[in-house]
């Protein structure tokens, strides 16, 4: 069961979202929340695995509640009305797998939960191509500085030229998780297949060449 926490300033979106999560099957809204201080009070307790939080909201906003966090507890889904070019990089950065507008379909809300829960991402399509715009134009010192910790595993085994089956066995991870993980390290890296994430893979030297030309 993936337990979601609802931190949105308007209670009509709060409402909304738990109307919609809890029709899914495997989802459970744990709790929600009005400001972002409370939702930092309340994780401890409500242990959620996964928490949609708004960009915007009085006090403490979205990406002061990241840093509280400083990459312990739940999967946090950014859902916000704005997509501001610095806003996105700077929450992708303190930790945030998901970056949605908030006239997203609710499907592709779902999917983002579902995803979250075993460390994948769904960012909205101008997400997606403002984040591999910069690391093409290199405003970020590291683009791997995008993936998660497991994500970056998933890279190096893509380096290897592994297919799902033996990243699965390799890193003890499920199917389903393995080609979430994929697909994630793709879309980040604005990538458009496996092979060319094996040879992002060796230009970032994640291995060393002559592992890869003797596997």
């Amino acid at each position: 069961m993936i337990r979601v926490l609802i931190v949105d300033d308007h209670e009509v979106v709060r409402q909304g979202l738990r109307f919609v999560l809890e029709q899914e099957d495997g989802i459970e809204v744990a709790g929600d929340c009005a400001d972002g201080a409370r939702a930092l009070a309340v994780i401890p307790a409500l242990r959620p695995d996964v928490m949609l939080l708004d960009m915007v909201m009085p006090g403490m906003d979205g990406l002061a509640v990241l840093r509280g966090l400083a990459g312990d507890g739940p999967a946090v889904i950014v859902l916000t009305s704005f997509l501001e070019d610095e806003r996105v990089i700077e929450a992708v950065r303190l930790g945030a797998l998901s970056y949605l507008s908030k006239t997203t379909a609710v499907d592709q809300v779902v999917e983002a939960v579902r995803a979250a829960a075993v460390g994948g991402s769904v960012l909205a399509a101008g997400t997606a191509a403002l984040l591999v715009e910069r690391v093409r134009q290199g405003r970020r010192s590291n683009p791997l500085d995008l993936l998660t910790p497991r994500e970056l595993q998933v890279l190096v085994e893509l380096t290897r030229g592994r297919s799902n089956a033996e990243i699965c066995r390799s890193l003890g991870l499920g199917r389903e998780t393995v080609k979430t993980h994929v697909s994630s390290v793709l879309s980040k890296l604005g990538l458009a297949d496996r092979t060319q994430a094996a040879i992002f893979g060796l230009q970032q030297g994640l291995i060393p060449l002559d592992e890869a030309l003797n596997p």
